[in-house]
């Protein structure tokens, strides 16, 4: 079995401190154990928390009690009203979950969402919390965004990028570089043997033989024909209106989409209070959920608001499902 999972404050203003709460309340029994680091003051009296000094004391008392590294918030927080003077600690939250990861205590990183804008404010040079974590894993420019959902996973050639941007960066070497990426973490992570992947056209109609564009002549098609003589099961260029439908779905085990909401909306309509965001490409396994800080629903320290824990709790699963799977993996690895 792999080691507890360590989860992320996240903005303490957001639902984040809420949601971590709730959803050990649903878990505690769950046999998955994760500890949180965070301040304790935003779980409310009647959480009942113990604060651990190492991960490896999670697992012992995470049935009767949330385990928490302390980590305190500068400045008051008020539900709702982010502050970038308590900035350094949702970055530092993130840095301790990832330096555990690495170090081998933690078994996985789950982050609760942050604000980005706040971040920036504070002079946070990164795009968002991919681009962190691949810094601090000393994996830049190696990260891949994948959304997942139990009816269908996507990974992205581009992230946080306007789809200007998207449009002129595409290029055959990005294709086949996030192919090759998600292909082995779907065989590491997630155990399958020969991963199938669909790779999506840019153009409607997938160019529509050139009358629609050019680049899945031009650029697609040469990464899919190079990737299947590398022996990867790789087809495409699929029309982007078409591949996610029920019918078509069951042919391939994740979609390579070519700019952010390519991928990011199937997901999101197929399964939004479900969908969990997972970075690839790092040495470390990290989830996510699927949505935002949610400002405008914050509530205070042990009150309880609309927020849904389902996509926190979806994440967590998948980060123990990953992190047990890359235990036996490794372990039949010569």
């Amino acid at each position: 079995m792999a080691q507890p999972v360590a989860l992320t404050m996240g903005d303490p203003a957001g639902v984040g401190p809420e949601l971590t709460r709730r959803v050990w309340e649903c878990l505690r029994t769950a046999g998955q154990p994760f500890f949180w680091i965070g301040d304790p003051v935003l779980l409310g009296g009647n959480t009942p928390y113990r604060e651990i000094c190492h991960p490896s004391e999670a697992a012992a008392c995470f049935a009767e009690a949330l385990p928490v590294l302390a980590l305190s918030c500068p400045e008051p927080v008020k539900p709702g009203h982010p502050s970038t003077g308590n900035a350094v600690a949702v970055i530092e939250s993130i840095r301790k979950a990832v330096h555990y990861a690495l170090s081998g205590a933690a078994g996985a990183v789950v982050t609760n969402p942050i604000a980005k804008h706040v971040l920036a404010a504070s002079g946070f040079p990164h795009p968002g919390h991919t681009e962190f974590l691949a810094a601090l894993c000393g994996a830049s420019g190696r990260e891949v965004m994948m959304l997942a959902c139990p009816q269908l996973k996507v990974a992205l050639t581009n992230i946080h990028v306007s789809l200007r941007q998207a449009i002129e960066t595409l290029s055959a070497d990005r294709i086949m570089a996030v192919s090759r990426v998600t292909a082995s973490a779907l065989q590491r992570d997630f155990g399958l043997v020969q991963p199938r992947l669909a790779i999506a056209g840019l153009n409607p109609h997938a160019g529509e033989n050139g009358m629609m564009g050019d680049e899945e002549s031009r650029i697609i098609k040469p990464a899919i024909e190079a990737l299947q003589r590398e022996g990867l099961e790789v087809s495409g260029p699929m029309p982007p209106d078409t591949m996610f439908s029920a019918a078509v779905r069951p042919r391939y085990d994740a979609a390579i989409c070519l700019y952010h909401d390519q991928g990011l909306i199937p997901v999101k309509t197929l399964d939004m209070a479900g969908g969990v965001n997972v970075t690839l490409g790092l040495p470390i396994i990290r989830t996510s959920p699927d949505h935002g800080t949610a400002f405008d629903i914050a509530v205070g320290p042990g009150e309880t608001g609309k927020a849904s824990i389902s996509s926190l709790s979806s994440a967590l699963a998948m980060a123990h499902d990953m992190a047990n799977q890359r235990v036996m993996s490794d372990a039949q690895t010569p």
